[in-house]
C-alpha cells in the first residue's frame, strides 16, 4: 500500500491539534478578568448623582458597593467622573476601576453581569391631586395638563404620540450634576404648581418622592403602554469586555445576595418590577 494516506492522516491530526491549541489560546487571551484588582472593589462612580451614588457614600449604589466589598473581602476605591459624555472611556476602559454598579442591560459599551433589579419610568404628581391614581400615559386626564418630562427620554416619545407635548417642560438628559439637577427642578415645579406632574426614570422619581416633604407626592410606574419604546429597564453591572470569570463571579454575588440588594433598593423607594415590566410581586 501506498504510504502517503497515513502520512496525510499524520498531517490532518497535526493540523487538529494547532487548531486546537489556537482556540484554546485564543480563549485564554479574551478573558482579560486579571486586570481586576486582588487587593481593592474599584468602583467607577459619578460624584453627584442621587440616589444612585455622590462622594459621601449616600446612594444606593454606594450601599451596594459596600455590600459587594464586604463578601469579596476587600475595601471600596472609587474612581469618580460624572455620568455623561466620556464616562466609560475615562474610567473602565483606562483600567482606573473595575465595574460599574448601575447599567442598562444590553449596552454595547460594556459586558454586562446578570441584572440585579428591573424597574420602570414613573408619573410623579401630588397624591391629593386629581392625576395621583394616572398610570398611563394616555390617560386622557393628561390632556390640556403641564407635564414636566426629560428631552429624550423613553417617555418623550410616548408624549409625542399622545399629543402632549404642546404645554409640556423639558429638563434635559444629559448634564454634569455636581452643577445641575433637572429632576429636582422638575420636582420644585411640581411643588410650586408650575407643572402638575412629571415622568422621571423610576429609582430617580420613586426617590425623590420619598424624601420630598413640601407635599406629598406619588410616584406611579408606568406599565401599560402598548406601543415601544418601552419604559421598563433590566439593570446590571457593567464590566469591561471579555472579564467573563470577574462577570460570574459579581453574578454570584448577586445571585446568593439577591434579598439584601432587594432591601436597600425598597429602603429607597425605587419601583421594583418583574423582568417582563409587570408589577414585581409583594
Amino acid at each position: 500500500m501506498p504510504a502517503w494516506p497515513a502520512d496525510a492522516g499524520r498531517r490532518g491530526a497535526l493540523g487538529l491539534l494547532l487548531a486546537a491549541a489556537c482556540v484554546m489560546a485564543g480563549a485564554a487571551r479574551a478573558d482579560t478578568s486579571d486586570l481586576v484588582s486582588d487587593t481593592h472593589f474599584r468602583v467607577c462612580a459619578d460624584p453627584a448623582n442621587m440616589p444612585f451614588s455622590n462622594e459621601a457614600g449616600e446612594g444606593f449604589e454606594n450601599r451596594l458597593a459596600e455590600l459587594f466589598a464586604e463578601k469579596l473581602g476587600r475595601p471600596v476605591l472609587y474612581t469618580w467622573f460624572p455620568q455623561a459624555t466620556g464616562f466609560i472611556r475615562r474610567t473602565l476602559r483606562e483600567n482606573r476601576c473595575d465595574v460599574v454598579i448601575g447599567f442598562a442591560q444590553g449596552h454595547e459599551l460594556v459586558l454586562n453581569t446578570n441584572h440585579y433589579y428591573t424597574s420602570a419610568y414613573v408619573f410623579v404628581t401630588r397624591a391629593d391631586g386629581p392625576l395621583a391614581d394616572v398610570d398611563e400615559i394616555g390617560d386622557p386626564r393628561l390632556k390640556g395638563r403641564s407635564l414636566g418630562v426629560v428631552a429624550g427620554s423613553p417617555a418623550a416619545d410616548h408624549l409625542a404620540r399622545h399629543g402632549l407635548v404642546g404645554k409640556a417642560k423639558a429638563y434635559p438628559l444629559m448634564v454634569d450634576r455636581r452643577h445641575e439637577d433637572p429632576a429636582q427642578r422638575m420636582i420644585d415645579d411640581l411643588n410650586a404648581g408650575a407643572i402638575d406632574g412629571g415622568f422621571l426614570w423610576g429609582p430617580i422619581g420613586g426617590w425623590l418622592a420619598k424624601t420630598t416633604t413640601d407635599v406629598e407626592l406619588v410616584a406611579t410606574p408606568l406599565l401599560k403602554e402598548p406601543l415601544p419604546p418601552r419604559l421598563f429597564y433590566r439593570i446590571t453591572m457593567g464590566v469591561r469586555a471579555g472579564e467573563d470569570t470577574w462577570k460570574r463571579q459579581l453574578n454570584s454575588l448577586i445571585r446568593r445576595h439577591q434579598g439584601e440588594i432587594d432591601a436597600i433598593l425598597t429602603e429607597f423607594g425605587v419601583p421594583l418590577v418583574d423582568e417582563y415590566g409587570r408589577p414585581a410581586a409583594p
